[in-house]
């Protein structure tokens, strides 16, 4: 039998207790990523006032790390202007979670471009040009 992977405890506490699970309603933005490797797939809802993310929701399905890393990234850009949170790179996601194990590094990128994505969204919802370019690598393993 394989030993468990070495979670922090930041991830095992974002897994067992995600914030921010859910939808929103009229969301501003709305980005659907998924790795078709591992199967994990995050929808993230965004609500933007004044270019601010007001309110951020996610439903993840997928392994315990997919699951932290999107509650992690929704912690990490409520409240911040859309500048400050297309910052906010898969290393930082997973720097805030106490680092993750190599192999599921990969579940920090899908929860970035998962915000990329909603971004994204809400950009062309408001028939602006989309102000960065998407990355586009949690599809490579």
């Amino acid at each position: 039998m394989a030993e468990p992977l070495p979670y922090s405890e930041k991830v095992m506490d974002h897994f067992t207790n995600p914030r921010n699970v859910g939808e929103i309603i009229n969301a501003s933005g709305i980005g659907t990523v998924g790795n078709p490797v591992c199967g994990d797939v995050m929808k993230m809802y965004l609500k933007i006032e004044n270019e601010i993310i007001v309110d951020v929701k996610f439903k993840t399905f997928g392994c315990g790390a997919a699951v932290a890393t999107s509650s992690m990234v929704t912690e990490m850009v409520k409240g911040k202007s859309i500048t400050e949170a297309l910052t906010i790179t898969n290393s930082a996601v997973a720097e805030a979670l106490g680092g993750l194990p190599p192999v599921k590094m990969h579940c920090s990128v899908l929860a970035e471009e998962a915000l990329r994505s909603a971004l994204k969204d809400y950009y062309t919802k408001q028939g602006k040009p989309v102000p960065f370019e998407e990355k586009g690598h949690a599809h490579e393993e």
